[in-house]
């Protein structure tokens, strides 16, 4: 694995994606003024750039002002493409079925006794009794996964991005590949947080799949995207961008599957690299 100042990027560069949290943002959730200054300079360049994140869109305030002139982010790992611009209006649904869903949360009770769950739908959270409460999210139902699942009518009901699994025994690691194990043929498993807390999409749905819908639409081939990350949820992004880089202080998944590694998030790693892929955009344009 190459470092940020000898890794090679693309000749030409159409398409950052990037991480939030542990990534672009620094441990306080802030954007520094350095990497604010890199994605401002990134989109002058003519260099689209998109946050690609497990949150929702109504947590995407932390970046509101710093997206890209188009816009849109690929939240919920993959589930959402939101449009920023309009108050996170979402564009792009790519839903767990209930019935689904419903059937990973009577398979990991059985498979991992303990685990509590949340579902996050397009509308908001809701959480049962025994999962970690979200403060953001104080209008929340607190419910039994069953009822939260529950639609009077089949199709009525507000598509459901992700469930989230809770367990407070298990390490994050184990407890996702028992999940894997056990539901993977019906769902897709991954995680971001330091603690054991999976989320789970429907089938296929990651980052790297939307991101190569979006990418598709634009004309945009993988070898002409840069990608950054640093947990388990960017794994599939990182191996499908052309370019990649895990940041200094990735999961050791990320950073297996990147091709180059940059420093930490509270070093701004992410703007390193920008800031060099810039550089070397601008010198190669005015050498034509």
């Amino acid at each position: 694995m190459t470092s940020a100042t000898d890794s090679p990027l693309p000749a030409v560069p159409r398409l950052i994606a990037t991480d939030l949290d542990g990534t672009l943002l620094r441990d306080d959730k802030t954007v520094s003024d350095r990497t604010v200054a890199a994605l401002a300079a990134a989109e002058e360049a003519g260099i689209e750039v998109f946050f690609v994140t497990g949150r929702p869109a109504r947590w995407m305030d932390v970046v509101s002002d710093h997206v890209h002139g188009h816009g849109l982010a690929i939240c919920a790992n993959g589930a959402a493409v939101a449009d920023l611009h309009d108050g996170g209006r979402l564009l792009k649904v790519r839903a767990l079925e209930r019935e689904a869903a419903l059937d990973v949360v009577h398979t990991l009770r059985a498979a991992a006794p303990g685990t509590s769950f949340a579902v996050e739908l397009s509308t908001g959270i809701h959480y049962e009794p025994e999962y970690p409460p979200f403060h953001l999210d104080a209008g929340a139902t607190v419910a039994a996964a069953e009822k939260l699942l529950h639609e009077e009518t089949p199709g009525t009901g507000a598509p459901v991005l992700k469930l989230l699994a809770h367990h407070g025994e298990l390490t994050p690691d184990d407890f996702l590949a028992l999940a894997r194990t056990a539901a993977g043929d019906r769902a897709s498993f991954t995680r971001s947080s330091p603690t054991a807390l999976l989320e789970i999409s429907g089938p296929g749905v990651s980052k790297a799949s939307t991101l190569e819908l979006c990418c598709a639409e634009r004309g945009i081939s993988p070898a002409e995207v840069v990608a950054f990350g640093d947990m388990p949820n960017d794994v599939e992004m990182l191996r499908w961008a052309g370019t990649s880089y895990a940041m200094g202080n990735a999961h050791p998944a990320a950073v297996a599957a990147a091709g180059g590694r940059t420093v930490n998030n509270n070093e701004d790693g992410v703007a390193v690299v920008i800031e060099r892929l810039v550089a070397e955009h601008t010198l190669s344009r005015t050498q034509r």
